[in-house]
């Protein structure tokens, strides 16, 4: 396994359990782009990025970032195929019940993450990179 990989893999794994509070893994100008859904932007650097999740993550219960498959790319970025679960406070709507797929398209540089695209519809992250399901 890449080292790449192996990094990408520690993000998810404290994403899974809950734990976003790691940035020890991002370069200080790191870029988060939402590349579609209901609110695509950019967000560059780490209190930009905070300041985004902290407001996503107030509006869930329990919201965890699952990953179902991690697959290197030979330009050696990381994608990763993904579904989340959690409940809205507000709603109660259940995101496990929605069927919420993702995809993160992950460049890495010196070892740390510079860039993390997110897609909504994981269709158009592989159309984009080429790939198939």
């Amino acid at each position: 396994m890449s080292e790449n990989l192996e990094l990408v893999r520690s993000i998810f794994e404290a994403r899974e359990r809950g734990d976003y509070s790691s940035v020890e893994w991002a370069a200080p100008d790191i870029e988060y782009v939402v590349a579609d859904g209901p609110e695509p932007g950019t967000w560059t650097g780490l209190a930009e990025i905070a300041e985004y999740w902290r407001e996503l993550l107030t509006a869930w219960q329990d919201h965890r970032s699952l990953a179902d498959e991690y697959r290197e790319l030979e330009d050696g970025r990381v994608l990763v195929l993904g579904h989340s679960s959690g409940r809205g406070k507000t709603s109660g709507v259940d995101l496990s019940a929605l069927a919420t797929p993702w995809a993160n398209v992950i460049a890495i540089r010196g070892g740390k993450v510079t860039k993390i695209v997110l897609y909504n519809e994981p269709a158009r992250a592989l159309a984009e990179l080429g790939l198939t399901a």
